[in-house]
Order: structure tokens, then C-alpha cells, then sequence
């Protein structure tokens, strides 16, 4: 790092969505960036263009945002350092990669994928690590350019590899694992057998060696492996979460907590607080748990402090998409929805659980069965059922104030009151045992809807 300056690099691959492990890693660095006043920088990693996809960086750029991270160079924003995307840095690697080639760091390789396939498997049998082998080990320099002229003519085209020292040491001082070592014979696949690679491209270079810190695996809390792509079990991309209607700071926190701690037991902090108390030691050897649940706990949390606005405005969207509200509601249906929505912010995890939690609001009830119809068999609820239908059915305005009025007279003139008084109103009109406020609920199923339930539900008494 060129004096010592801090200089963290996250570099998104346009091939699809933001994953959750990724978005990790992009907000580590962001946190650790911007704890030591350094840069954040996006570049992104487009050369495999056989995977990319329309929009794929658009998608990546457009979710890192809404976690609420910004970068100080990248390739909507520019910089001293650029281009910013590895496909328009051809020319600044390609007289580096000639000069690996003329120190004899670096060669062109025309072996082909059948042939590298069966490398591996060779490889395996012999119980070693899969690895690239030098295919002009042994030759001359004649036979090294007969079998390249020999290539050529097959209409081979080459790529450029890194000749790896055979039986060489690379260690170094891993800011979250420690002193990690290899042998260049012994290199395999993943994120930390990568590093000597990359430690063997500086050294060719003579180029000053920068920290790294890598990361602990990301595993299923409900399976203990490693979370995978492939597990559809487990969502697992930002973008579904922005669908489901969860808060980008309750999701920043999350992430933040998969593999990392905070002094003392608290765990719900803002992203200001967090760049003040992040501590790199204090990221975790051990694999991160990656629970939904906590994520809904969490996420809860945010909803309940969260402004009404917000709230109002996420649920909306999701009572649209499921077709409980039209796509273009009038004033009147907005208000409706603003009560029903304000009803349950408390109790929703994320927001398109408002279409479960509100169900009783939009499909007419089954028939009352079962602990509920236990519950309404005595002697006291058919009264109270009578008398909560004649005094409804009498107010000009009909709201959970009028209507928690009529509830309170009912208790002083029957002298019915706890369990056996707004029970029978709530199985009767919900069909439900659970819900939110009573008076508030009554309201939102409507005055038509609230009679027309209570009469049925006194004649299905009467048949019992």
C-alpha cells in the first residue's frame, strides 16, 4: 500500500444478482475503508463475458447502493485509477503480460479443455492436488516452438499462464486468520490457496505486497454447510430480500454480524456507529451462521422504529403485488390501507408478511371449527354477540373509537367482561383467535362484513 495509505478494492462480477456473501465482503471493506479514512473502490471484474449478463452491473451497482454503501472510485463515478472495469484495461496489462513472457515468468499455453480435463483426472488418481501443469517441461527451445508452431496450425489460440515456482514457500501475516504459509506445489482452488498466486504476481513484478484478510465461510444455521448458490432452501440474494420488503439498514446489520462482532451485547447499531466501532480483529476465524430468524429479529427491530412513511410505502407495494389492493387504489382505499398497515408494523418481520397477517381483511372466513367454536359454545356468548350486533348495527360512524364504546357499554350493562366479552366479538368477526387491536380490526373488516359474520356466526350457535 503506497504510503501505508488505505486502498480496499471490491470487484463485482456481472453475472447475476448480488449475493449475500458478496455483499459481505463489500461492506467489510467499505467499513474498514471508511473507519481508517481510506478509499472505497468498485472495479468491476467483467472479462468472463461468456457468464455476464444484461444489467448484470447495473443489478450489483444499484444493491450495494441501497445497503447504503458509496465508493469513492468506480465506474460511475470515475477516479484517478482507472478504467474501472477490467475489460478496458487491456492496455495497461497487456506490455506487463509481455514482459512476464520475456523474463520467462509467464508462457502461452494451447492446451486444450479435453486436455486439461484429463490433467486433472490424472492428477486425482495420483492423489494429488488438481493443478496446471507446464506443458513445455523438459523441451528445448526448438521443441518448445515446433510444438507452438504445431499449435498454431491447428488453429489453436493460447492464453497467457503464470509459470509457478516449483517448491517455493509463500507466507503471510492474514489479518483475520493469522500467519497462513504454502508451498507453490501444494496450491489448490479457493480464496486463500489463491492468495500465493497473487503473491507470486507481485514478486515477479517486484511490486510492494498489500495485507489481506480473508473472510469465514458463510454456513446454513438450519444445516451446518457451507451456504451455497445452489441451496434454494436458503434465500440468499439482496435483491430477494428488496423484494420481500425488508429495510436496507436492518440488512446491512445482519451481514455486518455474519462473521463479525461488536463489543458487549447489544447488536442493533446505525451505519455511523458502525464505521466509529469497526475493529478488524474482532472479525471471525470460525465459520458465520447465516439464521433467518436472527435476519427477521433483526429486521423487526428496524420496522418498529422505522417512520410510518416508510412503512406505509413498502407494505403498500406489497399489498399490490398480491393483489389485495389495486395497482392504482383511490384516496379512500390509501387510508384504508394506511390504518391496516399501522395495525400490524409492530408484528411484521418484513413487509409482505402483510399479506398472510391481513388475510381475515380480504377473503371471507371459513367456518368457525375447533378451538374457536369451543370458545364461542357458552352460555354468555350468544349474548354478547346479540347485543354487540344491535348496537353496530345503529352508528353513523363506524370507527374503533365508536366501536371500543360499544364494546365498554356492553361490559356495564351485562356485566360480561375479559375473555368472554371481546372474544366472541373477534371469532365472530375475524374468524380468528389472534389479531391486533380489537376495535381497530372491527373497523377495517367493515360494517356489511362485521354483520353479515356476526349473524352467521349466531346461526351457526343455534345449530350446535
Amino acid at each position: 500500500m503506497a504510503n501505508n495509505a488505505i486502498r480496499v478494492r471490491y470487484a463485482p462480477s456481472p453475472t447475476g444478482h448480488l449475493h449475500i456473501g458478496n455483499a459481505r465482503t463489500a461492506i467489510f471493506n467499505y467499513l474498514f475503508a471508511r473507519h481508517n479514512k481510506g478509499k472505497f473502490i468498485i472495479r468491476i471484474e467483467d472479462t468472463d463475458t461468456k457468464r455476464n449478463v444484461a444489467d448484470g452491473e447495473k443489478s450489483q451497482l444499484d444493491n450495494l447502493k441501497w445497503l447504503g454503501l458509496d465508493w469513492d472510485e468506480g465506474p460511475d463515478v470515475g477516479g484517478d485509477y482507472g478504467p474501472y472495469r477490467q475489460s478496458e484495461r487491456k492496455d495497461i496489462y497487456t506490455p506487463l503480460i509481455q514482459q512476464l513472457i520475456d523474463e520467462g515468468k509467464a508462457y502461452e499455453s494451447y492446451r486444450t479443455e479435453e486436455q486439461l480435463t484429463a490433467d486433472r483426472d490424472a492428477q486425482k488418481a495420483r492423489g494429488e492436488m488438481p493443478h496446471y501443469e507446464y506443458e513445455y517441461a523438459g523441451m528445448t527451445e526448438d521443441q518448445k516452438a515446433q510444438a507452438i508452431a504445431d499449435a498454431k496450425a491447428k488453429g489453436l489460440k493460447p492464453v497467457i499462464r503464470f509459470r509457478v515456482p516449483k517448491n517455493h514457500e509463500y507466507a503471510w501475516d492474514d489479518i483475520v486468520k493469522g500467519n497462513v504459509s504454502f508451498n507453490s506445489d501444494t496450491i489448490g482452488g479457493d480464496h486463500v490457496a489463491n492468495t500465493p498466486k497473487q503473491l507470486m504476481i507481485y514478486e515477479a513484478f517486484g511490486w510492494q505486497v498489500p495485507r489481506f484478510g480473508h473472510m469465514s465461510l458463510i454456513i446454513s444455521a438450519d444445516t451446518g454447510k457451507k451456504l451455497s448458490k445452489r441451496d434454494e432452501s436458503v434465500l440468499q440474494f439482496i435483491e430477494q430480500y428488496r423484494k420481500l420488503g425488508y429495510l436496507p439498514d436492518a440488512m446491512f446489520n445482519f451481514i455486518l454480524l455474519l462473521g463479525w462482532s461488536p463489543v458487549g451485547e447489544d447488536e442493533i447499531f446505525n451505519k455511523k456507529e458502525f464505521i466509529k466501532m469497526y475493529d478488524e480483529t474482532r472479525l471471525s476465524k470460525s465459520p458465520a451462521k447465516f439464521d433467518s430468524k436472527k435476519l427477521e429479529w433483526i429486521n423487526n427491530q428496524y420496522v418498529k422504529e422505522a417512520d410510518n412513511s416508510t412503512i406505509m410505502d413498502l407494505a403498500l407495494r406489497q399489498l399490490i403485488a398480491g393483489g389485495n389492493i389495486p395497482e392504482n387504489p383511490d384516496s379512500q382505499t390509501i387510508e384504508w390501507a394506511r390504518q391496516l398497515i399501522m395495525l400490524y408494523k409492530r408484528e411484521m418481520s418484513y413487509m409482505a408478511q402483510i399479506n398472510d397477517m391481513a388475510s381475515v381483511f380480504f377473503e371471507e372466513p371459513e367456518q368457525i371449527d375447533g378451538d374457536a367454536l369451543a370458545e364461542i359454545s357458552n352460555e354468555t356468548a350468544p349474548v354478547v354477540l346479540k347485543e354487540f350486533l344491535e348496537r353496530i348495527q345503529k352508528l353513523d360512524i363506524f370507527d374503533s373509537v365508536e366501536i371500543f364504546k360499544v364494546i365498554k357499554a356492553i361490559q356495564k350493562d351485562t356485566k360480561i367482561k375479559g375473555r368472554q366479552l371481546w372474544m366472541p366479538i373477534r371469532i365472530a368477526v375475524t374468524h380468528e383467535m389472534h389479531g391486533p387491536e380489537l376495535p381497530e380490526s372491527v373497523e377495517l373488516v367493515g360494517k356489511q362484513k362485521a354483520i353479515a359474520h356476526i349473524k352467521e356466526t349466531l346461526a351457526q350457535i343455534d345449530k350446535a
